[in-house]
C-alpha cells in the first residue's frame, strides 16, 4: 500500500483541540485536509471542488495519537499473559520460548497490531522490535507494517543476541540499505536495545552503530531487575545520551539519572498499565514533572494490556495523582487541586510522542503541519454528551469505540467507525495460523502453564540478557 494521499477532506463543525502552543479549544470550527497536509482551520470554510465532508459536530477533532513503545510482533498472543510478572515475561520471551517465532508469526503480531493502533485513533506507533533474530524477521516486520495506512518507526532490537553482535552482523547492514529510507515520512528507524549496567559496557558497539547511521536508540532503562542507573551512567560518560534518545519506562533510577536524562534533553516512554501491573517500577511521571523531563505514552504490549491510548491516559492521570494523595496524606496534609490535569495527558499522547520522534510536522493540527487527525464522535452512546471539558472527555469518557475517523498523511484510516481498507478476516486467519504454531510447538500442558509460568533458578532476578554474566545486587538491596 502506498503512502500517497487521496483528495481534500474536511472535517466540519467540530470542537477542534488544536494541540498547539497556546493549547487553543475551537468550538465549531472546519479543519481542512488538502494533499496530507493541514491547509487551514476556521469556521464556514470554502473548500475545493471535490472535497470529502465529514460530519463533525458534537465531536471532537484532534491530533492522532502516537505510541513511542509497542512491541507490536507480540500481538497475536493478544491477553495470554494477562497474570504475568515483568519476571514471567523475561522467562518466557527471553529464556524459553521467544526463539520460536518465525518471520510469518511477526508479520501476524505487526499486521493485528497495526490495525487495532488505527482502530483506536494512534496515527504513528513506534514498533519496539525485539523480537527480529533474523533480517527476515524484519522484513516480515515491515512488511506488515507497510500494508496499512499507518505512520510507523521501526526500532530494530533482538533480545536472543547481543547488540554489539546483531548490529555487526552483514545480514541488519544488508536490511538497513533495503528496507531503510532516511527522511522517509511513513517509516522511520530507531535501533531499540537495552543497557545492562555491565562496567565493560558490551552495548557500546551498537551505540556506535546506532551514530554512524545517524538513527536514535530507544531503551528501556530504570526496570527492576534488568537495568538501572549504571547503564544512565555509562551512556553518559561514553557519550551516548542525547536530545533523540529515549528511555522507556525510567521507573526506578535515581536523582542521578533524571538530571543526566533532562541535562542530555533526552525524555521518557511512560507505560503507565505496564509499570503498575508487571513490575518495573511505579509509573515515574511525578518524578519526571519534577525536572522537567518531556514525556510521552505508550502501550507496550498487547500480551497484557489494551492497544489505546485512551487506557495509557486514564491511567497515567490516576497514577500520578494516587501518589500525590498517598504522600500528602503521609504528611498529614491533603490535596486541594491535582498537580497533573488532562490536558497534559492529551499533550503527552499527542506533542509528546512527536517530540518523542523528532516529528515536528506531527502531534498538533496547525496549518502546514501533516495531516494526522481523528474525530471522536459517537452518536449512538450516551456518553457522547454534553463536552463540557474536551480534555477531560478524551482522558476519562472516550474509549476506542468512540473513534469515527481517522487520517493519516490525509487518507482515510477510519471512516464512519470503520477501517478503511482491512480485511479483518484474513488477518484473523493469519493470527490463528500463528496461535497454532505456537501451541502446538509448546504443546497443551506447556501452553496453559505459560500462561503462570514457573520461574527457573538462573540469574532472572538480576538480569534477563544472556549475552553478559553481569549481575547487580540492586535487587537484593532493601528498600
Amino acid at each position: 500500500m502506498t503512502s500517497s494521499t487521496e483528495g481534500p477532506v474536511v472535517l466540519r463543525g467540530g470542537l477542534v483541540l488544536t494541540m498547539d502552543d497556546g493549547h487553543r479549544v475551537l468550538p465549531g470550527h472546519d479543519v481542512l485536509v488538502v494533499d496530507g497536509r493541514i491547509a487551514e482551520i476556521g469556521q464556514g470554510l470554502a473548500v475545493p471542488e471535490g472535497t470529502t465532508e465529514v460530519d463533525a459536530a458534537g465531536g471532537i477533532v484532534m491530533p492522532g495519537m502516537i505510541d513511542t513503545h509497542r512491541h507490536m510482533w507480540q500481538t497475536a498472543m493478544r491477553g495470554y499473559g494477562a497474570d504475568w510478572t515483568l519476571t514471567q515475561y523475561f522467562v518466557w520471551y527471553y529464556l524459553e520460548w521467544g526463539t520460536i517465532f518465525r518471520p510469518e508469526d511477526v508479520h501476524a503480531g505487526n499486521l493485528l497490531s497495526a490495525i487495532e493502533g488505527l482502530d483506536a485513533g494512534v496515527t504513528t506507533t513506534v514498533d519496539w522490535s525485539h523480537g527480529l533474530q533474523t533480517p527476515q524477521h524484519a522484513d516480515a516486520a515491515v512488511d506488515a507494517l507497510t500494508s496499512t495506512r499507518g505512520r510507523f518507526v521501526l526500532a530494530y532490537g533482538n533480545i536472543q543476541d547481543a547488540p554489539a553482535s546483531w548490529t555487526a552482523d552483514p545480514g541488519f547492514r544488508d536490511f538497513v540499505t533495503r528496507r531503510i529510507t532516511p527522511g522517509d515520512d511513513m517509516l522511520g528507524f530507531q535501533l531499540a536495545f537495552d543497557v545492562t549496567g555491565d562496567p565493560a559496557f558490551p552495548e557500546k558497539p551498537a551505540f556506535e552503530v546506532a551514530r554512524e547511521l545517524g538513527v536514535p536508540v530507544s531503551t528501556h532503562a530504570g526496570v527492576w531487575g534488568a537495568t538501572n542507573d549504571d547503564g544512565i551512567r555509562l551512556m553518559h560518560e561514553h557519550g551516548f545520551m542525547g536530545p533523540d534518545t529515549v528511555y522507556v519506562h525510567a521507573a526506578t533510577l535515581s536523582e542521578d539519572s533524571y538530571q543526566r536524562i533532562a541535562a542530555t534533553g533526552g525524555s521518557v516512554s511512560v507505560s503507565t498499565e505496564s509499570e503498575q501491573s508487571a513490575g518495573q517500577g511505579y509509573p515515574p511521571t511525578w518524578a519526571l514533572r519534577s525536572h522537567g523531563i518531556p514525556v510521552s505514552l505508550s502501550m507496550d504490549t498487547s500480551v497484557w494490556w489494551s492497544a489505546d491510548l485512551f487506557s495509557a491516559m486514564r491511567t497515567t492521570l490516576g497514577a500520578d495523582r494516587s501518589r500525590e494523595h498517598l504522600e500528602a496524606h503521609a504528611r498529614g496534609e491533603t490535596v486541594t487541586q491535582a498537580a497533573l490535569r488532562a490536558e497534559q495527558v492529551v499533550d503527552w499522547a499527542t506533542r509528546g510522542g512527536a517530540r518523542a520522534i523528532g516529528r515536528s510536522d506531527l502531534g498538533s493540527l496547525e496549518p502546514g503541519k501533516r495531516a494526522d487527525v481523528v474525530l471522536i464522535k459517537n452518536d449512538h452512546s450516551p456518553v457522547s454528551f454534553p463536552l463540557l471539558n474536551p480534555y477531560g472527555h478524551v482522558a476519562f469518557q472516550a474509549q476506542r469505540g468512540d473513534v469515527h475517523t481517522v487520517l493519516v498523511n490525509g487518507r482515510f484510516a477510519k471512516r464512519d467507525g470503520r477501517l478503511v481498507d482491512v480485511d479483518l478476516a484474513a488477518t484473523r486467519a493469519e493470527v490463528e495460523r500463528t496461535v497454532e504454531h505456537l501451541r502446538s510447538t509448546l504443546g497443551e500442558q506447556a501452553w496453559q502453564a505459560g500462561m503462570n509460568p514457573e520461574i527457573p533458578e538462573t540469574k532472572i532476578l538480576d538480569n534477563p540478557y544472556q549475552y553478559t554474566e553481569y549481575q547487580s545486587a540492586t535487587t537484593h538491596e532493601r528498600r
